[in-house]
């Protein structure tokens, strides 16, 4: 039998997941961390991007997009605490290409009343829902 850490996922709205997993590989603010059973303890923010886990008796990994967070790593378990969060097969491919070219039209546009962080931040946010979406695609081909 495999090893396993207990996983919890939330966001403002909902528990996402809660689970055994093999591992959880997710986008750390420096780069892909990969988490595996008894990992040192661990907090550090997450960019927005897809979170992956190999669940026991899953064929497939589980993908859930987050849009940022906190990570937390403990002996007895994993929690991410996401602004948003999304499981894979409810994202919106559509509504992720429609954000980033609203996105991309405010960033440049002229107009000074423009908040460019928030539409900076708001492109950010759906090519990493784009690149979750053909991850998601490749896997379940």
């Amino acid at each position: 039998m495999a090893m396993t850490v207990h996983v919890d996922i939330v966001s403002a709205e909902e528990q996402i997941f809660s689970g055994l997993a093999e591992f959880v590989v997710l986008p750390g603010e420096q780069g892909e961390l990969g988490i595996l059973p008894g990992h040192m303890p661990l907090m550090t923010r997450i960019r927005p991007g897809a979170v992956r886990l190999k669940v026991p008796n899953q064929p497939e990994e589980e993908l859930i997009f987050v849009a940022g967070g906190i990570l937390e790593v403990q002996p007895n378990g994993v929690t991410v605490l996401a602004d948003t969060a999304i499981r894979g097969k409810d994202l919106d491919e559509a509504k992720a290409l429609e954000a980033k070219r609203r996105a991309e039209d405010s960033l440049a546009s002229k107009n000074a009343k423009i908040d460019y962080a928030k539409a900076q931040a708001e492109l950010i946010e759906a090519v990493a829902q784009i690149h979750a979406i053909e991850r998601l695609r490749k896997h379940s081909r």
